[in-house]
């Protein structure tokens, strides 16, 4: 079966996150938006695992379901279709290694709320899990993979976000430059990760050593509306065991939806302060000073593939999947017709279409331009259109700062 699932997002227990995640908002976010498997994040937030222990309940597949009567009713018809959830939570690793702090953060999938709560009061021995729904521990992400893995035999740990500059496994300022660096002998138990919202398949096909790993996108939402802004996209049984096979062996995952890269917040190198973006070739010119303040420029997501590639850009490794460029819905409607993405204008477009057309993703990947056209105008067809083409202009996002995306311009 064809379906997408987005396995990284938050619940309002995480800081800086909207107050309205809570399992029903998540579940109909994610019929809104098209997905069919979600992660439940934060699962060792004491109250969050309390609470989706309450409302949901085992489908019968190594997912969840939601309780019926907690299922809210104002989903268009267009949109309803089934929603299950895989257990999933980031932990926060900080630590020194070889004279460095390291940040790493790492996304985990277990089996079910069992091995959840198994796993969870392991990590209680080591730190606070009740401050925050992404946990700070002070512990070696190796270590922290080791625990995960005698805790529970069928879970997986993921490198989250993997090329963010201050939180990842390959970042430029607390990372390292291999996976085998980071895990060491316990490398081989990683078999996938997370590229983030700043890099796409094609910068990762750069690297040889991560020939072998599977590349997956997922949301990390902060708020219900950014969920699945990227995803994954399986033609598999519907189940727990069937996801993780397909990301160990890369059968049964069929591609990925992406942001455009440029969009994300540490595409370019800067100094958001100062308001400095720079392109990696600009930045060794400057000798990776902020031209405004002397202080050292934050190294993007480009500049640190390009610092670890081998392989020039444009290569296509045989065998790599296919990824699918997308702009958030609501920034396409807002551009179309002029009107802020914030704006009740736009909310109630954005209603309207998902009401005639179906779900965000379909609009945006697979719904006929024709239909479009019918259902929306000429000129948000060809934004769609232009979207899909990949002809669209990008002022890079750097520094924490995402780039400002335009279709027309």
């Amino acid at each position: 079966m064809r379906f997408i699932a987005d396995l990284h997002i938050h619940s309002r227990y995480s800081i800086a996150t909207s107050k309205d995640l809570s399992p029903e908002i998540i579940w109909k976010w994610a019929q809104l938006k098209g997905i069919t498997v979600i992660g439940t994040g934060d699962f060792t937030h004491p109250a969050w695992l309390s609470e989706l222990r309450k409302k949901l309940e085992p489908a019968g597949n190594g997912l969840y379901s939601l309780k019926k009567k907690f299922q809210p009713r104002d989903i268009p018809g267009s949109c309803k279709s089934p929603v299950l959830f895989l257990p999933s939570v980031e932990i926060s690793c900080v630590y020194k290694k070889k004279g460095k702090t390291r940040k790493i953060h790492s996304v985990i999938f277990v089996r079910d709320f069992s091995d959840a709560a198994k796993l969870s009061r392991a990590l209680a021995k080591i730190g606070s899990l009740a401050s925050d729904g992404r946990p700070v521990l002070k512990l070696d992400a190796k270590d922290l993979l080791k625990i995960v893995l005698d805790s529970c035999a069928e879970a997986m740990l993921v490198p989250a976000h993997a090329w963010t500059p201050h939180f990842s496994v390959l970042g430029a300022v607390s990372g390292f430059a291999s996976l085998e660096e980071c895990f060491e002998e316990w490398a081989p138990h990683i078999y996938a990760i997370e590229t983030g919202l700043s890099s796409d398949p094609a910068m990762n096909w750069r690297i040889s050593s991560l020939a072998k790993i599977t590349l997956l996108s997922n949301s990390d939402a902060h708020s219900p509306n950014t969920i699945g802004r990227e995803a994954n996209i399986f033609n598999c049984e519907v189940s727990y065991a069937a996801i993780m096979d397909a990301i160990k062996s890369k059968r049964g995952l069929i591609g990925t939806i992406e942001f455009f890269p440029q969009e994300g917040k540490y595409y370019y190198d800067g100094h958001r302060s100062c308001a400095v973006s720079m392109s990696p070739d600009e930045t060794i010119q400057h000798k990776y000073l902020c031209p405004v303040c002397g202080k050292k420029l934050t190294m993007g997501v480009m500049h640190r593939i390009e610092e670890l590639a081998d392989k020039k850009m444009g290569i296509r490794p045989k065998g790599a999947l296919p990824f699918y460029s997308v702009i958030p819905l609501r920034e396409i409607i807002a551009e179309t017709i002029n009107a802020g993405a914030k704006s009740r204008t736009v909310d109630r477009e954005y209603t309207r279409l998902l009401q005639e057309l179906g779900n965000e993703l379909s609009i945006l990947t697979t719904i006929p331009l024709e239909d479009l056209e019918r259902a929306g105008s000429p000129r948000f067809a060809e934004a769609i259109s232009r979207m899909r083409k990949g002809d669209v202009a990008i002022k890079p996002g750097f520094d924490g700062e995402y780039g400002k995306v335009r279709i027309f311009d």
